[in-house]
């Protein structure tokens, strides 16, 4: 065996059991239905900060479920409503229901880099992702938090759409569970996502607070979950 061939089989090893510790991750991670009431701090550089709140509704698998993001403060964005629908092998389709137009518009592909309500979140960041979309390079082990890491590269598959041409994710060794991300566009960084108060919630583990800085605007946008809940019958949120 030729010194080149065992670089490809050690490659193609290594991307393999990059792809199966996501899978994993998400796999005990998963459930049927997951409801909370979120609060969206959004910390600005000029010193003008804000603060809005919401209620998250979500069914069916990872990757080809459907989420309902629906504003409930302060009074100009009461109402003001996001659906997703995640599918396995391509990109999101999204709506946005403005209650003052008492009407809905499609989010387009295009728009998705954009910041979703002056957070520091974009509309694709609000989406998930099925691993059969990307690419997975695990490039090592490397403590986050305090704790042991899987570091793991995600690129999109050709002819797959996204913002992020590269996402570097760590994902804790103990609980499969990423406690951070970086995400690149045209290979410079461009946001970081910090998962923290990972604890477990109905046998789930679960990010109660997740952080979005913004590295260009160096704004910072804060989410803390309330009241989460998982695998419970919803309604007709969805």
């Amino acid at each position: 065996m030729s010194k080149w061939t065992v670089i490809v089989f050690a490659a193609a090893i290594f991307a393999q059991d990059a792809k199966q510790i996501v899978e994993e991750s998400q796999r005990r991670h998963r459930s049927t239905t997951q409801q909370y009431e979120g609060v969206l701090q959004v910390f600005n550089p000029n010193g003008r900060n804000s603060e809005k709140r919401w209620q998250f509704f979500r069914s069916g698998n990872y990757g080809e479920s459907r989420a309902l993001l629906r504003f409930v403060s302060p009074p100009e964005v009461k109402g003001v409503a996001l659906l997703i629908v995640n599918h396995a092998d391509r990109a999101s389709d999204q709506w946005m229901w403005l209650p003052e137009l008492q009407r809905d518009r499609r989010v387009a592909l295009q728009d998705r880099s954009t910041r979703f309500f002056g957070t520091d979140f974009s509309y694709e960041d609000l989406e998930e992702r099925d691993v059969n979309q990307s690419d997975f390079n695990l490039m090592g082990e490397e403590a986050a938090d305090g704790q042991a890491c899987w570091k793991i590269e995600s690129t999109p598959k050709k002819g797959k759409s996204s913002q992020y041409n590269r996402v570097v994710m760590w994902i804790r060794k103990d609980i499969y569970f990423p406690v951070q991300y970086e995400m690149y566009a045209k290979n410079q960084l461009v946001r970081t996502l910090h998962y923290k108060r990972v604890e477990k919630v109905s046998g789930v583990w679960s990010a109660l607070e997740m952080e979005m800085f913004d590295v260009k605007r160096k704004g910072r946008t804060v989410l803390k979950s309330d009241k989460l809940r998982y695998n419970i019958p919803l309604k007709d949120e969805l």
